[in-house]
C-alpha cells in the first residue's frame, strides 16, 4: 500500500466520492422526472418508467463482476474509465432525440457505472493508512447514504426549473473531475493476475437478474402474476437464478464466489443490510408517492419534505468512521434499529391535516437511525474477508443489498399500500352508508363546501379515499418499525469484531 500525503488523501476521496456520488444519485433523481420525460418524448408514464429499469437491470448485472472486471483492467483504470464514460452516457442520455435511444443510453449509462460502488469502497480503504480506515468507511457512507436522499429533491429543482436534460447534463463535469483527481493520485497502480470468467456462468446471471428486475419493476403496474408477461418473466428469472446457482456452485472459476457466505459475519450483515434497506428503501417510495398523489404537494416539496434524513448522516458519518473500532458495532446496529422503529411508529400516526413541519422534523430525528446503519454494518461483515478480496465481495454485498433492497422494497412497500388502502376503503364503505349518521356529517359537510348533487357523492368518494390511502401508509410505518425491532436480535448472532481487528488485517 503505497503512502500518501493529507493532501493526496483529501484529493482521492474527493475524487472517489464525486464519482460514486453522481452514480448513486442517478439511481433516484429520475423518479421523479417521467411525467417531463414522458411527455417530451412521446410516451405514456408507464412506459416512461423503462429510464428507470434499464438503468437498474444493468446497474445489478455489473454489480458482482467487479472482481473479475478489476482484475483485467486493474481497479484504478477501471474506477476512471468507468466514470468517463457514465459521464459520455450521461450526456448522451441528455440529447437523446428519441425514448428508445434513451432507454439505449440509460442501458449503457447503468453498465458503466456498476462497480463504482465496490471500487470506491476498496481504493478508499487500501490507501487510507490502518489508523484511519475507519475514517474512510465513514465518508463513503456518507456518501452512499446522502445521494439517493438527495436525488428526488435535485430532480425536481432541476426538472421545474431548467428541463429534465439537466439532471444528466449534471453529472458530465462532476464525472470529469472525479476521474482527474483519481489519476493524478493513483496513477500508478500495478496490474495484478488477470482472472478468467466462466462465460455460461454469466449469461445466466444476466438472465436471473434482467428478467428478475422487469418482474419487480413492472408487477405491481400489471397486477403480478394475473398477467402472462409478469408470469413469464418470473419464472425466466427463477430458471436462470436456479441454473446459475448450480453451474457457479461446480464451476472452477465461478463469477460469484459463494464462499463469502460461509463468513459467518459476511452473511448476517448482509440478511441485515438487505432487509433494514428493504424497509428503508421502500418508505423511502411510499411517503412523497402518498404526499403528491393524496396531499397535494409538489415533486420539489415532496423532496423537500423527506430531505431532511441525509441531515444528520451527513454531519455524523465522518466521525462515527473515525471511532468505529472503539466500540462493539453490534450496539451501533442496535441504536440505528431502535431509532428506525420508534420514528416510523411515531410516522403511524398521521392524520389529513398532518402539517408538513412535523413529518419533517419525525424525519430529521430519524437520520439518526441512517447515520449508524450502513457503516458498523459494512465493517461486521467485511471483517471476515480478506484484504485481497474486499472489492469482489463488496460487489456482491452491493448486488444483493441493492437487488432486494431497491427492486424488492419499491415492489412490497407499493403493493403493501395499495392492499391496504383497498381494505380500508371497503371497511369506511360499510361503515359509511345512506342510513347511518357518518354519511348524514358527510353530506352536511360537502353541502357546507358547496357541493351538489352528483358533485356530493364525487366529494365522499375522494374523501374516503384519501382517509384509506393515509391509514395505509400508516400501516406501512408500522409494520416497518416492528421489523426493525425484529432485526436487532439477529445482528447479535455475529461475532464481535475484536479491536482494532480490521485495522491490523489492513496492515498486513
Amino acid at each position: 500500500m503505497a503512502q500518501h500525503s493529507l493532501l493526496n488523501l483529501i484529493l482521492l476521496t474527493l475524487g472517489l466520492g464525486l464519482g460514486t456520488f453522481i452514480q448513486i444519485l442517478d439511481t433516484s433523481i429520475a423518479n421523479v422526472s417521467i411525467p417531463n420525460i414522458s411527455g417530451d418524448l412521446g410516451v405514456s408514464p408507464s412506459v416512461g418508467t423503462w429510464v428507470i429499469t434499464s438503468f437498474a437491470i444493468s446497474n445489478a448485472i455489473v454489480l458482482p463482476l467487479t472482481g473479475w472486471l478489476s482484475s483485467i483492467f486493474g481497479q484504478v483504470r477501471l474506477f476512471i474509465w468507468s466514470t468517463a464514460l457514465f459521464s459520455l452516457a450521461s450526456f448522451l442520455c441528455a440529447v437523446a432525440w428519441t425514448f428508445e435511444m434513451l432507454v439505449i443510453f440509460r442501458i449503457i449509462q447503468g453498465a458503466v457505472a456498476g462497480c463504482l460502488i465496490p471500487l470506491s469502497q476498496g481504493l478508499l480503504l487500501n490507501n487510507y493508512p490502518p489508523e484511519q480506515k475507519g475514517l474512510a468507511i465513514g465518508f463513503w457512507a456518507m456518501i452512499v447514504i446522502v445521494a439517493p436522499v438527495v436525488g428526488p429533491i435535485l430532480g425536481g429543482y432541476l426538472t421545474d426549473n431548467y428541463g429534465w436534460p439537466w439532471i444528466f447534463y449534471i453529472n458530465v463535469p462532476i464525472g470529469i473531475i472525479s476521474c482527474f483527481l483519481v489519476w493524478k493520485t493513483l496513477e500508478n497502480e500495478k496490474l495484478g493476475e488477470r482472472i478468467p470468467i466462466d462465460y455460461v456462468g454469466l449469461i445466466l446471471l444476466v438472465i436471473g437478474v434482467a428478467f428478475l428486475q422487469i418482474t419487480l419493476d413492472k408487477g405491481q403496474e400489471l397486477d403480478w402474476f394475473s398477467s402472462s408477461f409478469i408470469q413469464t418473466t418470473a419464472t425466466l428469472s427463477a430458471f436462470g437464478f436456479l441454473y446459475f446457482c448450480i453451474w457457479n456452485f461446480y464451476s472452477k472459476i465461478p463469477v460469484v464466489n459463494f464462499s463469502f457466505f460461509t463468513k459467518r459475519n459476511y452473511t448476517i450483515s448482509l440478511v441485515v443490510c438487505s432487509l433494514g434497506f428493504l424497509i428503508f428503501f421502500g418508505t423511502t417510495v411510499i411517503l412523497p408517492l402518498w404526499l403528491q398523489t393524496w396531499q397535494g404537494y409538489t415533486a420539489f416539496k415532496a423532496g423537500e419534505t423527506v430531505t431532511p434524513i441525509g441531515i444528520l448522516p451527513l454531519l455524523l458519518s465522518p466521525f462515527i468512521g473515525k471511532f468505529l473500532s472503539d466500540i462493539d458495532q453490534r450496539w451501533l446496529v442496535t441504536f440505528s434499529f431502535l431509532m428506525f422503529g420508534i420514528t416510523f411508529f411515531w410516522l403511524s400516526g398521521m392524520n389529513p391535516q398532518v402539517p408538513i413541519n412535523h413529518i419533517i422534523l419525525i424525519r430529521f430525528v430519524q437520520g439518526l437511525g441512517l447515520a449508524f446503519f450502513f457503516i458498523p454494518l459494512i465493517n461486521i461483515a467485511l471483517s471476515d474477508i480478506e484484504y485481497k478480496d474486499i472489492s469482489s465481495s463488496s460487489g456482491i454485498y452491493h448486488f444483493i443489498r441493492l437487488t432486494l433492497g431497491g427492486g424488492f422494497g419499491t415492489s412490497i412497500f407499493v403493493t403493501l399500500w395499495q392492499r391496504r388502502e383497498i381494505y380500508h376503503r371497503s371497511v369506511l364503505v360499510e361503515n359509511l352508508t345512506p342510513f347511518n349518521a357518518s354519511f348524514e356529517r358527510a353530506i352536511d359537510v360537502a353541502e357546507n363546501l358547496g357541493f351538489k348533487d352528483g358533485q356530493t357523492l364525487a366529494f365522499i368518494e375522494r374523501t374516503l379515499q384519501q382517509q384509506s390511502y393515509l391509514l395505509a401508509v400508516n400501516d406501512c410505518f408500522w409494520v416497518s418499525g416492528w421489523i426493525y425491532f425484529l432485526l436487532i436480535p439477529l445482528i447479535w448472532i455475529s461475532r464481535p469484531i475484536k479491536s482494532k481487528e480490521k485495522l491490523i488485517m489492513a496492515a498486513e
